[in-house]
């Protein structure tokens, strides 16, 4: 089995984990999160969205946390963008880069951003344009990869043409998304092997829901096509606040425990990132959803 030396962990934790908490998280236990997540040795840290506090008022102190962050060298801070003024907040907050977003599913497309995919996607040149002038490289999401809470199973060709799209764009990476985490190791593989005919595979990372048990192992079947760059959240955080049952982003701490089992190196330490997740799922007063934080005897 032919697998990656090196995978790099992007955690989302602090971003779309927290994003999908029914209270506001307190800004200082955001910064310290982030912290803790750098200290850990994570080299990409999701710390921020840029988008309407109206529609994600869990996420509307995005500036203040990326202000407040005692930034550790060699990690990059990261928000997510979805238009140009929330690219613009971001460039003022000083992101170290930025993402975008779109959808594989129509129907998800119009009811997470009111548009279709192909406006969706004519809404990011001027952002791709803005970032671009600023020096600021952008990453590009794509969700419902998988499968979609309205359409159901996506075919692979709707995946990889949205892919392909981003890509062209500008896109220096993305990021296949399973927002519902219906998928299973073989449709993974499929799904990326659609995607790799476009993509070259050095630049593509997948994001995977849990909600079905199936993230390990689709992440494994990503591992063995080539994909070396995996988007996981601390203690298990989050999901999708317009996917209904999508609860529960792969947790941080799971992945690279198996991703240590199969000695493959990610720079990160396990025993700081249980820490920081021990931390945060204590100051959000419920329990972690590591499996390997629990196995450890944190509640």
């Amino acid at each position: 089995m032919i697998l990656p030396k090196f995978v790099r962990m992007v955690e989302v934790g602090p971003r779309d984990g927290l994003q999908n908490e029914k209270t506001i998280v307190p800004t200082a236990v955001k910064i310290a999160l982030v912290e803790k997540l750098a200290d850990a040795g994570l080299g990409v840290v999701e710390a921020a969205s840029f988008v309407s506090p109206k529609w994600v008022p869990q996420m509307g102190d995005s500036a203040d946390v990326l202000a407040g962050i005692a930034r550790k060298p060699g990690v990059r801070y990261a928000a997510l963008t979805p238009n140009l003024k929330g690219l613009e907040g971001a460039l003022a907050a000083k992101a170290d880069e930025v993402a975008v977003f779109g959808a594989a599913s129509e129907s998800f497309s119009q009811k997470n951003i009111n548009c279709s995919i192909a406006e969706s996607l004519d809404r990011f040149a001027p952002v791709m344009e803005r970032a671009k002038a600023a020096g600021v490289p952008v990453r590009g999401y794509v969700s419902c990869v998988l499968g979609c809470p309205y359409e159901g199973e996506i075919a692979p060709s709707a995946v990889a043409d949205v892919a392909a799209r981003l890509y062209a764009m500008g896109c220096y990476e993305i990021s296949l998304g399973d927002t519902i985490g219906t998928g299973t190791p073989t449709k993974t593989q499929t799904m990326i092997a659609a995607v790799a005919q476009h993509v070259p595979m050095d630049k593509i990372a997948v994001h995977l829901h849990d909600t079905y048990g199936q993230a390990l192992a689709n992440i494994l079947a990503a591992l063995q096509m080539g994909v070396a760059v995996v988007d996981s959240s601390v203690a298990g955080l989050g999901g999708c606040p317009y996917a209904k049952g999508a609860s529960g982003n792969v947790a941080s701490e799971d992945v690279l425990y198996m991703l240590n089992g199969l000695g493959i190196e990610t720079g990160v330490d396990l025993d700081r990132l249980v820490a920081a997740g021990a931390f945060i799922s204590d100051a959000i007063g419920r329990p972690t959803a590591s499996k390997v934080a629990r196995a450890r005897g944190c509640a």
